[in-house]
């Protein structure tokens, strides 16, 4: 059962400590534990994104970063598809990130403090119609905990002002908590995909899977 919060500084104190928790069990997993892992995830997500005709869509991923969920074998995946790929720009800290086109030929640059992969300033800017969101925690009510600059919630709320976007959330299986503390800004997932499959929301919470 999720702990009764009351006050913002509560919140906080429990999104970090389900985030804490969360990551390590992701580190746990070992590195060719997350390798099986990402590539069973890409299968489900292809599926899962398939839904519609996916031939001139564009969706936007992630580059990973450190034992993040590899979202390399889903990349191709969707590009074999005829799906146009993007990948995230973050212009500030306070700002939606903005998202450029990314060929599979094209280099990556390390962008920030810690270097994500980012396309190069050259790539043409583009407006996803489904993003694959990374993320430190989920549940199965679409909750989301990222690692804390607020950049998806922001961009979310900007594509989902403008028109229809989904948000696909792309993780480990062992990375679920029973619930989120939600906030008035969170934006959440309408899909979470893992090793183990897709997951619309709502759900009911299963136990996380443990780490090795």
């Amino acid at each position: 059962m999720a702990p009764s919060l009351s006050a913002p500084a509560d919140f906080a104190a429990e999104k970090r400590r389900l985030r804490a928790d969360a990551l390590a069990r992701r580190a746990a997993m070992g590195e060719e534990g997350r390798r099986l892992a990402s590539a069973a995830a890409a299968v489900h997500a292809r599926a899962a994104i398939g839904a519609g005709p996916r031939a001139g869509r564009t969706i936007a991923l992630f580059a990973p970063f450190r034992d993040e969920i590899d979202t390399f074998p889903l990349a191709a995946a969707l590009r074999a598809d005829g799906a146009r790929l993007a990948l995230p720009v973050i212009l500030g800290r306070d700002q939606p990130l903005l998202f450029r086109l990314w060929q599979v030929e094209d280099p990556l640059l390390p962008q920030g403090a810690y270097g994500i992969p980012t396309p190069v300033g050259t790539a043409p800017e583009v407006t996803p119609d489904l993003v694959v969101v990374p993320l430190a925690a989920f549940d199965r009510l679409g909750g989301r905990i990222g690692y804390g600059a607020g950049f998806y919630d922001r961009t979310l709320a900007r594509l989902r002002a403008a028109g229809a976007v989904t948000a696909l959330g792309y993780a480990f299986a062992c990375q679920e908590v029973p619930q989120v503390p939600a906030e008035a800004h969170d934006e959440p997932l309408d899909m979470m995909i893992t090793e183990r499959g897709a997951l619309p929301r709502p759900r009911p919470f299963s136990r996380p899977c443990p780490g090795p």
